[in-house]
């Protein structure tokens, strides 16, 4: 009896497992600073992982005949020390590759993991800002259309979307790495309960803004979202908020939730992208 679950185990884990595509590292010899611990094993539990030196990118791809050439990176949140990989990673990559639009989960380095010795500016941005280089270097490969990339975040996740949206460049032309001549400015932002946001800014030309939120998160989010959305509006940057008044922190995307206005905010943003001309 015990062999047969084991073996039933074993198989149901690598059925799992091969649902999951393969993950690309963003820097092919290791990312800058993290070089000698690159090979170190993640540290998985449940659907969170931590310990990450390797930073990736693990590609959604709809069928090239489905594929709207819109792409988003997912930034799951984690107070950056952890990454929730389920509920604000993988299903809604799943989710948004079922409607034609290319979806990137993004492993980041984690700056508040104990012992730590990253940043948030230095690597864990560094991180997002390859991201957006990495995707686009490869755009016509995925079908993706690179004035049509955007970065979604959850949480701390939401901080580096936030983040990447307020300080990018176009790219080092000149660069021997043919990657770094790519942007790394996002063309659309979703920010998705974010922490911090007094840290956030709104300059015109900045990248649109969807928001989503709830009502009893804490004031930081429930409040500091409200006020994000009015910086915008005075940039004259194209902003949606959604405050969900039964919603709290981290309902993140659940296939199978119960189904409430804070739970069909996914809907909502691609409703907005339709509106924006970003999807089409």
């Amino acid at each position: 009896m015990i062999t047969r679950l084991f073996t039933l185990f074993t198989a149901l884990s690598t059925l799992l497992a091969a649902e999951t595509p393969p993950a690309i590292p963003l820097w092919e010899k290791g990312a800058p600073g993290s070089e000698a611990r690159q090979t170190e094993p993640e540290k998985i539990d449940g659907s969170n992982v931590c310990n990450i030196h390797q930073p990736t990118l693990t590609p959604y791809l709809p069928a090239a005949d489905k594929a709207t050439g819109t792409a988003v990176i997912i930034c799951p949140g984690g107070g950056h020390q952890k990454l929730c990989l389920g509920h604000e990673g993988y299903a809604l990559a799943e989710w948004f590759q079922e409607r034609g639009i290319a979806a990137f989960v993004l492993k980041y380095r984690l700056a508040r993991e104990k012992g730590s010795t990253y940043t948030i500016q230095d690597h864990a941005m560094a991180d997002a800002r390859r991201a957006l280089r990495l995707i686009r270097s490869r755009a016509d490969e995925w079908h993706i259309k690179p004035d049509r990339l955007g970065i979604l975040g959850f949480s701390a996740g939401g901080e580096l979307a936030a983040f990447a949206a307020m300080k990018n460049d176009p790219g080092q032309k000149e660069a021997a790495d043919p990657i770094e001549r790519q942007s790394c400015r996002p063309d659309f932002q979703a920010l998705i309960y974010p922490g911090t946001s007094a840290l956030f800014s709104a300059e015109k030309g900045m990248p649109p803004l969807f928001i989503a939120a709830g009502y009893h998160d804490r004031p930081d989010i429930s409040e500091g979202m409200a006020t994000l959305y009015l910086k915008y509006k005075a940039a004259q940057i194209p902003a949606e908020l959604h405050l969900y008044a039964n919603a709290g922190h981290g309902f993140g995307y659940k296939p199978d939730a119960k189904p409430t206005a804070a739970s069909r905010w996914p809907q909502r943003l691609v409703e907005w992208l339709t509106d924006t001309g970003l999807l089409k």
